[in-house]
């Protein structure tokens, strides 16, 4: 799916997903990434059933309120001793599926909160 094609005030938007990729202002990614209005950081795990405690000990040390894990396909929840140093740091984290979270961290990132979103690309 296409989305809008210019992000507000240039930041980093989604400007279009399908099956094994998101594009990030008209750069396309096929391997799994975190989203921030002004930067795209890699992101290790490829799947789902990879994610660990590592994995979220990154997401932690980023500067945001708000943190979307888009989780492939369809919405699944990582346990919960995995999200709880998200908790600890005062990041809030909402879990959907990929595109929910490409959609929501367009809306997020036009309103200037301070939203990242981990998408992890199946």
């Amino acid at each position: 799916m296409k989305l809008h094609a210019s992000g507000p005030g240039g930041a980093n938007t989604v400007t279009a997903y399908g099956a094994g990729y998101v594009s990030v202002n008209g750069q396309r990614h096929e391997s799994s990434l975190v989203v921030l209005r002004d930067q795209i950081l890699p992101w290790a795990p490829r799947r789902f059933d990879e994610l660990n405690a590592e994995s979220f000990a990154v997401l932690e040390k980023l500067d945001v309120d708000i943190l979307l894990l888009g989780t492939g396909e369809r919405q699944r929840f990582p346990r919960p001793e995995l999200t709880a140093g998200l908790r600890n740091a005062r990041i809030g984290v909402e879990v959907m599926d990929l595109q929910a979270a490409c959609r929501t961290y367009n809306i997020l990132v036009a309103e200037e909160r301070k939203v990242a979103a981990a998408l992890l690309i199946e």
